[in-house]
């Protein structure tokens, strides 16, 4: 199986939620986040629960929990071969709406202009 591309969403001001996220995560978080993001890098759509779980309308969440903190990285595929990570949040009960919408407008985003909603591979 191919490895899928694992893209980090970015603003148009090139600013990307994700690292910025990401960057403040405690470091046992961020250990938790980068195993998930290499699995999905490895399986791609195969990527199931309990490391991955669909959400809604092409959104995906990976799965990670570190000291009873549930982290979850919002993420859609793009084409076959490429994963776009477009947030991350501290997870309560359940995935807000909100975030899920927020995942929504990114992805039309980077559909319309790949390029300038790319900031790096992971």
């Amino acid at each position: 199986m191919a490895r899928t591309r694992v893209v980090v969403y970015c603003d148009n001001d090139g600013s990307s939620p994700f690292i910025d996220w990401f960057a403040e995560l405690p470091e046992q978080a961020q250990d938790k986040v980068t195993v998930r993001l290499e699995r999905l890098a490895e399986l791609g759509h195969e990527l199931r629960r309990p490391e991955a779980d669909y959400l809604r309308d092409g959104i995906y969440e990976l799965r990670a929990t570190a000291r009873s903190v549930h982290y979850r990285v919002l993420y859609f595929f793009y084409g076959r071969s490429a994963a776009v990570v477009a947030h991350g949040i501290v997870k309560g009960q359940r995935v807000p709406d909100r975030e899920i919408e927020r995942a929504l407008k990114r992805k039309l985003l980077f559909e319309a202009e790949p390029l300038e909603h790319s900031r790096e591979e992971l």
